[in-house]
């Protein structure tokens, strides 16, 4: 069986685990309350809301 002859750097190592990290992005989808682009199965960073309830309250809605 092979075994690697050096230990790789942490700059090698690190590079490896940033270029495979930038390969899927994943899809955004569009927030039903407020229109914004947000990541699936998330709340929506702009109103706070998910599945139609409000989990994070943002300065508008406290003001109001």
């Amino acid at each position: 069986m092979a075994v690697p002859k050096h230990r790789k750097s942490k700059a090698k190592k690190m590079s490896r685990r940033a270029a495979n990290e930038k390969r899927f992005l994943g899809s955004l989808s569009i927030c039903p309350q407020c229109g914004a682009e947000r990541m699936p199965h998330r709340i929506c960073p702009e109103c706070g809301f998910y599945k139609d309830r409000v989990i994070k309250a943002t300065k508008s809605q406290n003001e109001g």
